[in-house]
């Protein structure tokens, strides 16, 4: 029978993290990690068939959602030990893992900074490093200058979605569209931050967790390219295009969610 909560912990420095778990306790588990400017919700599509195979752990990463929004830059080390820190305040010892985006990066600091952690890996639409700086400083400015979110959430989307989508006004989009609008500026500010000055290239060749890098080919925010060399760098690592902008779990689930249950449940 399966199951949910939602709850959080605390992390280091007092920076409330909350999380969810669905599916059967006794299940391995998965845990997912988000984009930027969305929270755990973006998976809820991806929940009746990942939750039928394993324990589904979400969370919000700081400055999203329900988790606490603290000002000033966030660093990808420390989204990496607020992983960390809900998987032992959880009694966790190995997952697997799958993020997208701003969640890959994270995937890929523990596969690098805490291995024994990471049994296998799915990393999604995403870099080893996304440069340059001054771009990231003009959204931090615009973010922390911003009296609504209605520009950035529309730029979002755009670079997020096929305009196919955005013109039709698919339903799928408008969740993603009233998360962008409730964002906390700080916490998007602090999270532009942390990918800023993230650059993973050189370490990638330490992953030693059996790897899936996932791109979507008309990706506009992490080209596919970026994707094909991080499964170039991991040893061992597959690679695989989606026909997808940048949400590829979202606008290919079927063949999004596949991908990761046949890669998870190899032997």
């Amino acid at each position: 029978m399966s199951a949910s909560f939602s709850s959080h912990i605390l992390a280091g420095d007092g920076v409330r993290i909350a999380y969810r778990f669905d599916g059967d306790p006794g299940l391995p588990v998965l845990l997912l990690s988000n984009s930027i400017a969305t929270d755990l919700h973006m998976w809820d599509a991806q929940i009746p068939a990942l939750s039928r195979r394993f324990r589904v752990l979400r969370y919000d990463a700081r400055g999203h959602g329900a988790s606490a929004a603290p000002a000033g830059a966030y660093s990808l080390d420390r989204l990496g030990r607020d992983v960390l820190e809900l998987l032992d305040a959880l009694g966790l010892d190995r997952v697997h893992f799958l993020g997208l985006s701003l969640g890959g990066f994270v995937g890929q600091w523990l596969a690098v900074r805490a291995p024994e952690r990471i049994d296998r890996l799915v990393l999604s639409n995403t870099s080893a490093y996304l440069g340059p700086a001054a771009v990231f400083d003009e959204r931090i400015r615009e973010a922390e200058a911003a009296t609504d979110m209605r520009a950035i959430a529309e730029r979002f989307l755009r670079d997020w979605f096929p305009a196919a989508m955005l013109d039709a006004r698919d339903p799928r989009v408008e969740p993603f569209r009233a998360t962008l609008l409730a964002q906390s500026a700080a916490g998007l500010a602090g999270s532009f931050a942390a990918v800023r000055d993230a650059d993973l290239r050189r370490t990638l060749g330490l992953i030693a967790a059996p790897t899936l890098v996932i791109a979507g080919e008309s990706d506009p925010v992490t080209l596919p390219e970026h994707g094909r060399a991080i499964a170039a760098a991991v040893p061992g690592a597959r690679w695989l295009a989606l026909p997808a902008v940048h949400m590829a779990n979202v606008e290919n689930p079927d063949a999004f969610e596949r991908a990761v249950l046949d890669f998870l449940s190899a032997a």
